[in-house]
């Protein structure tokens, strides 16, 4: 039996709003428009919010990529008639995919968790284009020390969907007390935890985390990479 360890991505590993900055203003800019903090800050939000929609099941994955640059084209400054937000939705996340960002300290911790944590795998469970995650893991070094990816566009379903750590189960092939799920966010990764029922870290917990804990069958919660790992060494030695 492994100690399976299901890490979210974006904003647990690695810095997805970096990446993510970097590769709309060089798309924008590419396309004849205006970018700017107030452009970024309008796009992370209005993203956010689709994102939501989407594991709600609200929306399509298409329908995300299109509203999304639809919504940023009118914040921007230049002629965006001729653009197609589908085309400019897939230049961006090509851009996102060699412009990979670790969070500080990343890339040592999931060495210190294969080196020092006796038969450990770490998976990659996120939602996200398949192209952006494994471009962004690949220009880090991190796909080193990763055993497998599962990202919902492959899949064809979303965190927090039981379904989803359905076909993790399925890859991994032991028992749900051999897993735990780390990740920031309560809508994917910790309710998705609890639609599974299997053990969760909340990484960077913020607000009302007592409240948030019992709302969501939380077990642990970690505020650095330090944090984490003690968390997750006692958690395989249990």
């Amino acid at each position: 039996m492994h100690h399976n360890f299901l890490f979210d991505l974006d904003q647990t590993l690695l810095d997805f709003h970096a990446s993510e900055y970097k590769a709309l203003g060089i798309v924008l800019e590419a396309n004849g428009l205006s970018f700017s903090e107030e452009i970024y800050q309008a796009f992370k939000e209005y993203n956010k919010t689709l994102w939501l929609e989407l594991e709600k099941g609200n929306i399509t994955r298409l329908e995300l990529f299109t509203s999304r640059f639809q919504y940023i084209f009118e914040k921007c400054k230049g002629d965006s008639t001729g653009l197609d937000p589908l085309k400019v939705n897939n230049d961006f996340i090509r851009t996102m995919s060699v412009n990979g960002v670790l969070m500080d300290g990343a890339l040592e911790f999931v060495k210190k968790i294969k080196e020092n944590i006796s038969d450990a795998r770490i998976y990659i469970a996120s939602n996200g284009a398949t192209i952006n995650a494994k471009g962004r893991i690949a220009s880090t070094g991190l796909d080193k020390y990763i055993d497998y990816l599962f990202i919902s566009e492959d899949m064809g379903v979303t965190k927090p969907d039981a379904a989803f750590f359905d076909i993790c189960f399925d890859r991994i092939a032991e028992s749900k007390s051999s897993c735990i799920m780390i990740g920031d966010s309560l809508s994917s990764d910790m309710l998705g935890a609890k639609n599974a029922s299997i053990d969760s870290v909340w990484f960077m917990p913020s607000g009302n985390i007592k409240q948030y804990m019992i709302e969501y069958d939380i077990n642990y919660v970690a505020s650095s990479f330090d944090e984490l790992y003690s968390i997750l060494e006692k958690w395989s030695g249990k």
